[in-house]
């Protein structure tokens, strides 16, 4: 090392060791902002020698901004991609909404019950003593059938708007189809023979009762919200529904012959049948007056 580099680092030593305060300070350590118009160097200077591990880093030109993919406070940052058929272009899915379900639990049963209209006419008809009993059998899975769609559907929450169209076409089926079919072949040794209209008129308080709700609510999906609402099903029908079954099943069941109580399910059987039949009536009412006074606001 040359002499006068050593008296200097030497005078420099004995002056930081009698100074009270520091030489340096990270006030005065810090860099000064580059001077505007000014180029500042991109090389170092040629004196200087990096050693050989780190050589060629100085003589790189410096960054002109953050580096990519890079926030300014050194943070990483990434760029949002849009997804492509719910899957992110990082590789992350995301949630899409599954489209509603066609064929659901209760929209099935229903099915079934539309599909079991055609094996009921075939057993009533049909000779033999397992006749009577298929037929009321598949009535009363209907009927069972009818009631459990309903409540799955709500518990598991799986209703459809096309379950909810096919649910009453399905119960309409059903009951016009045992009414007619009770009306055209009335037992004989009962109180039915005497009287065959005992059945005729309250089948066709249920029929009509039906054809004109279906032409109402139709209507009524045409109107406002209002009109919508004033025709959905209320307590009345589901005992009107409730009732018809249960008369259904006890008419079905009588003339089955290997039942011992045969002949005593007839009169129940009738009582329910036109007590059903005056729940009808009476819940059209109360869904025409409904719509009477919405109609006069």
């Amino acid at each position: 090392m040359p002499s006068s580099i050593a008296t200097h680092a030497s005078l420099l030593l004995k002056a930081a060791a009698a100074s009270p305060k520091p030489l340096f300070s990270p006030r005065a350590a810090q860099i000064p902002a580059p001077v505007t118009g000014r180029r500042l160097p991109t090389a170092c200077p040629r004196w200087f020698r990096w050693p050989a591990s780190a050589r060629g880093l100085c003589s790189s030109p410096p960054h002109s901004g953050p580096a990519e993919g890079m926030g300014s406070d050194g943070t990483t940052t990434r760029r949002r991609v849009p997804a492509v058929n719910g899957v992110s272009k990082e590789g992350a899915p995301q949630a899409v909404p599954a489209p509603p379900r066609l064929l659901t639990l209760p929209t099935v049963l229903t099915i079934g019950r539309v599909a079991a209209v055609p094996f009921l006419i075939s057993t009533f008809y049909m000779d033999g003593p397992w006749a009577a009993t298929a037929t009321t059998g598949i009535f009363l899975a209907a009927a069972i059938t009818d009631w459990l769609d309903g409540y799955i559907a709500r518990k598991m929450h799986l209703g459809t708007p096309f379950g909810a169209f096919l649910d009453p076409v399905a119960d309409k089926l059903m009951v016009a189809a045992t009414l007619v079919l009770l009306c055209t072949k009335p037992l004989e040794a009962s109180l039915l023979s005497a009287g065959p209209w005992l059945l005729t008129v309250p089948s066709i308080a249920i029929i009509g009762r039906e054809i004109t709700m279906s032409a109402v609510r139709e209507w009524a999906a045409s109107q406002n919200t209002q009109v919508l609402e004033a025709v959905a099903v209320n307590n009345l029908g589901k005992w009107k529904t409730a009732t018809q079954m249960i008369a259904l099943t006890l008419l079905l069941a009588s003339r089955d012959p290997s039942l011992p109580v045969q002949g005593a399910l007839v009169a129940p059987g009738v009582v329910l049948l036109y007590a059903s039949a005056g729940l009808a009536i009476w819940s059209l009412v109360v869904y025409i007056r409904n719509i009477w006074r919405i109609l006069l606001k």
